[in-house]
């Protein structure tokens, strides 16, 4: 597993006292951390660093340094659920104070070792829907955090792919063959009903799955595609690669336009949701608990065009959706 230490900056007008203060003999926490994704984050707004390296930036800001007072554990799946839950009980064997989670399957990985050890997840899906909580306002059980999405932006997903991508009739809605993400595809369902639009539900299970789904579906004309939010990193490449290749306008509930040449991507502030998560670690750690520490819903959202792959695609964006963009690729 690759680690990167981090160097505190002697000249810190921050550092120091922080320093200072460990070295007098201050206890040292345990955090760890599991990602059902991989170790490096796509999101452009956090500008594809690798994840410990945000995590720590975050905490440090806390007065949390490694190597000090505090000690990180990393664990990622890499897309791989069965290695995620044995990281999971990996983790949890190390007893850390605080465990951190990326994508509900990481979330329930931990769940089902843990009833004590506080869980605090960050850029998951709804909680209450999904069943990982049942008490938003007091969390009754050890986990919290902030989700990043939520069921009804399925049918906003749609609404903007439509207007980016007015002459399409059918949308594959992609989601992995063991998390549907119901939410999304019926609030998708409900757009479309105003929209003439028919919204498929494909389930797949790997890239060649994947490519196989994308190519039948492209065979007929005016189609699009909306992929589900559970898919890491390198399945959304593949599928942006597949969408590309057949000509479809595709909308993404992740970040990944910059990364990948993508047309289109809406979804809440990474930065909001990995700040707010490194707050409610630093508050457990400091004697908090869970209950106390209410489930956030993102409040920001950016909207991310690509000019480029429109343009490829022959499609010229209308001026409605240039406006409201919060960034536009050219």
């Amino acid at each position: 597993m690759r680690r990167r230490e981090f160097i505190a900056g002697v000249g810190s007008a921050v550092a120091w006292p922080l320093l200072a203060r460990a070295q007098q003999g201050e206890r040292v926490r345990r955090v760890g951390m599991l990602t059902y994704g991989a170790d490096v984050n796509t999101d452009a707004d956090a500008n594809f660093r690798p994840i410990p390296q945000l995590v720590r930036d975050e905490l440090e800001k806390l007065g949390w340094i490694e190597g000090h007072n505090l000690r990180l554990d990393f664990r990622f799946g890499f897309g791989d659920a069965s290695q995620t839950r044995i990281f999971a009980a990996d983790l949890v064997r190390l007893a850390p104070d605080v465990i951190v989670t990326m994508f509900n399957a990481a979330v329930r990985a931990v769940q089902q070792q843990t009833k004590t050890i506080p869980i605090v997840f960050v850029g998951a899906e709804d909680p209450l829907e999904n069943g990982i909580v049942r008490n938003i306002a007091r969390p009754d059980g050890n986990v919290t955090g902030f989700p990043r999405l939520f069921g009804s932006l399925g049918g906003k997903w749609l609404e903007l792919l439509k207007e980016i991508a007015p002459n399409i009739t059918r949308v594959a809605y992609i989601h992995k063959v063991d998390i549907s993400g119901a939410s999304y595809l019926h609030s998708s369902v409900e757009a479309a009903r105003s929209l003439g639009v028919q919204v498929v539900a494909i389930p797949v299970s790997d890239a060649v799955g994947m490519k196989a789904a994308v190519e039948a579906f492209a065979a007929e004309p005016n189609g699009g595609l909306l992929l589900g939010p559970n898919f890491p990193a390198p399945e959304v490449l593949e599928l942006n690669s597949l969408a590309a290749q057949y000509r479809l306008p595709a909308v993404y509930g992740r970040s990944l336009v910059r990364a990948n040449g993508g047309l289109l991507s809406y979804t809440s502030d990474f930065r909001e949701t990995l700040h707010g998560a490194a707050t409610y670690v630093d508050r457990l750690l400091r004697g908090a608990k869970v209950s106390d520490l209410p489930v956030q819903y993102p409040t920001k959202f950016r909207l991310v065009i690509n000019l480029k792959t429109a343009k490829a695609l022959g499609l010229e964006v209308p001026s409605s959706i240039l406006v409201r963009a919060d960034e536009v690729i050219e």
